[in-house]
Formats: structure tokens, C-alpha cells, sequence
């Protein structure tokens, strides 16, 4: 097959977005010091972690992508308000309160939403709530009260909450105020926020159990959390429900939503959940190298190799310069670890589903969806 020859408008937009994110992240670059998936910086410090500064970059549309600590979050700005898609950890939450004053101005902060429940995208969600305002009009605002009225809503999938809270009598993870006021338990919530609709799209099994992207739909911008990254091999926290497939099904259901405007470039923009800003075409190449890595286990099972003899035979190792690390919060040897596990299991593989009738209600009808 001929190669097809380097466009000069595709080199110059790489080269663009590279220097607009090298200016904006003042990220370590060593590779044992990257931002790992629901854990601070690298392993490092509260205090390195507060040290970073949090910036913004002007995606498309009515959203900006923040960036702080090597984690990334999004905000939607317009005439209605303030929409904010995870709160970074709780040492960065000033700084990315004020970094969204800055962008903003007055405008309210109406909604959050958590991409998932790990604490460096939902450590600042009591803050972040605090300091916004809820849309409660007619009966239900005497039924809720005005403290609630203080308060932004705060989205998540059910089991994001059900992972902050615990049952009554025993000590929850997480402060009750952290907590969603807002869920759902279907595959798809809407809501129509500064004159555009904003889908929410749970992925089930994938990063964790409670895995929801973020769609845009008329600023053309997908926020991915953490089912999808740049830095590292997929993190699968398979104690709180994740896996491989589910990853596979999220990266899929981003590609299907992801539109590209010129030669595979541009067009509708994914922010990850760690890493840089992307386009369809990155997350294409991540998802066939997550697949790739699937079939090449998937194999290795069916003639009978243990764990042990997979990681001998460093199955990975074509993909372990650009993804892998050797110390850190998530090694390749852990990636191993859940992508043989996730692998091995006989369950079916989670899909996204947009069935119309598993669909919550839009936000603002009031009550728990």
C-alpha cells in the first residue's frame, strides 16, 4: 500500500496544538514523575501537587480544558452559567476555582459532573458546589430549601455515589458533602445547558464501574475522563469495577461520536482524562492499541500461558517505550496484571448502549434521576 504523503496543514496543526499545551502544562517530564489515573502526581506530594498552577486552553465552542497537577478537567461557559466537568484533587481546587472566576467572570456555576469517583477528579467537588448555584424554581424550591439552592448540582452515574457514601451506621469514604445530589443508573443523561445539548454517557466496567464521558454537542468537544489518556497503558481498577473490554467499549463509543473535519485531523476535539488534547484520530490509535494488546492475550490464554509466562514473553514490549514504566503508580506490569485478569474473565463485553429507552430524564426536573 503507498504511503500517503505528509500534509504540510496537518503538521503545522500538530505542531500548534503541541506548543499551545507545552505552554499551558508545567508538568514534570520524566516519566516516573507523570500523573497516574486516581492517584496524586507520580506518587509524589500534597505539596508538589499544590505547587502546580492550574491554566486553561480554549477548546472550541463554549468549552475550555483546565489543566493542573497533570490532571485535566473542562468547564462550559455561557450566558446561563458555569458547567463544570470534575473538580481535580483537593489541593488544586482553589486555584482551578479561580482559574474559572478568571474565564467566566460572575457567571454562576450551575452543574458539576464526575467523569468517576477517584479523588483526583471529585476532590474538590464540595468547593466547587459551594461556590455555585442551583436552578430550583416553583414547589420543589420549598420542598429542597435555600441551602440547597446555594449549592451547584453535583451529576454522576449511581455508582459513583454509591462509592463516596456507605450504609447507615458505617464510616463513609468520602464527606457527605462531596457527595453527587444528582444520579442516574441508565446508559445515557441529557441536559440542555447554554444553548446546547450535553450527553452524558455511561460506560459500564471500563476505568471503574461508574465511567460517564461528557458530549458537547454543539461545541463539538467529547470530555473522556479517565476511559481514555495519553501518558500511560489504560487504568483498569478492577477493585472498583473496572476492565479492559469496558475500555475497549468506551474508546469505541468515543470514535463513533467523534466526527474529524479535514484528513482524519480536528473536527470534534476529546480531552482525557490526563494528557493532552486530542482529536478522533489519537483515540483511534490508542483504541488499536488497546485491542492489539487484547488479541495478543487473549491468544497467550487459549494456548495455556500463565501470567507470569505472559510478562516473560513481553507480549507488550513494542508499546512499553511509549506507554509503559517501570515504577510508578501504574506499571506495565499492573496493566498486565488487570488486561490478563479482564481477559480471562467469561463475562460479555459492556457496550455503550443508546438505547432511547434507557435514557434519564434532562436535568432540572427535579429529584434524583
Amino acid at each position: 500500500m503507498m504511503k500517503e504523503p505528509v500534509n504540510a496543514s496537518r503538521v503545522v496543526r500538530r505542531l500548534a496544538m503541541a506548543a499551545s499545551l507545552a505552554a499551558l502544562v508545567s508538568a514534570p517530564t520524566a516519566r516516573a514523575q507523570q500523573s497516574q489515573p486516581g492517584q496524586r502526581q507520580g506518587g509524589t506530594s500534597a505539596t508538589v501537587e499544590a505547587a502546580a498552577d492550574v491554566k486553561s486552553l480554549h477548546v472550541q465552542g463554549n468549552v475550555w480544558m483546565l489543566v493542573g497537577g497533570g490532571v485535566n478537567a473542562a468547564v462550559q461557559i455561557g450566558d446561563e452559567g458555569v458547567l463544570v466537568v470534575d473538580t481535580m484533587t483537593e489541593s488544586l481546587v482553589d486555584k482551578m476555582l479561580a482559574e474559572i472566576r478568571r474565564l467566566a467572570g460572575d457567571k454562576p456555576i450551575r452543574y458539576v459532573i464526575n467523569t468517576h469517583v477517584h479523588p483526583d477528579h471529585t476532590g474538590g467537588n464540595e468547593k466547587i458546589a459551594a461556590a455555585g448555584q442551583s436552578i430550583v424554581a416553583g414547589n420543589f424550591a420549598g420542598q429542597v430549601g435555600q441551602d440547597a439552592a446555594n449549592v451547584a448540582s453535583v451529576i454522576a452515574h449511581e455508582n459513583v455515589l454509591n462509592r463516596m457514601s456507605a450504609p447507615v451506621g458505617s464510616q463513609a469514604p468520602r464527606p457527605f458533602k462531596a457527595w453527587p445530589t444528582d444520579t442516574f443508573f441508565v446508559d445515557d443523561k441529557d441536559i440542555y445547558f447554554n444553548g446546547e445539548g450535553v450527553e452524558l454517557v455511561h460506560v459500564p466496567a471500563a476505568h471503574t464501574d461508574g465511567d460517564v464521558m461528557v458530549w458537547f454537542r454543539k461545541s463539538d468537544v467529547v470530555v473522556a475522563g479517565d476511559l481514555f489518556i495519553t501518558p500511560t497503558f489504560p487504568v483498569i481498577d478492577m477493585p472498583l469495577g473496572g476492565n479492559l473490554k469496558g475500555i475497549i467499549a468506551g474508546l469505541n463509543r468515543i470514535i463513533d461520536i467523534t466526527i474529524p473535519r479535514d484528513k482524519q485531523e480536528g473536527g470534534t476535539f476529546v480531552i482525557p482524562g490526563h494528557g493532552r488534547l486530542t482529536d478522533e484520530a489519537d483515540v483511534v490509535d490508542y483504541r488499536d492499541m488497546v485491542t492489539i494488546i487484547r488479541d495478543r492475550l487473549q491468544d497467550a490464554i487459549k494456548k495455556g500461558m500463565t501470567l507470569e509466562q505472559v510478562k516473560a514473553a513481553r507480549l507488550l514490549r513494542d508499546y512499553e517505550g511509549r506507554y509503559g514504566a517501570a515504577s510508578g503508580f501504574w506499571t506495565t506490569n499492573a496493566f498486565i496484571d488487570a488486561a490478563y485478569k479482564s481477559v480471562s474473565q467469561p463475562a460479555q463485553t459492556p457496550t455503550a448502549s443508546r438505547t432511547p429507552a434507557a435514557r434519564a430524564p434532562a436535568a432540572g426536573t427535579g429529584g434524583r434521576k
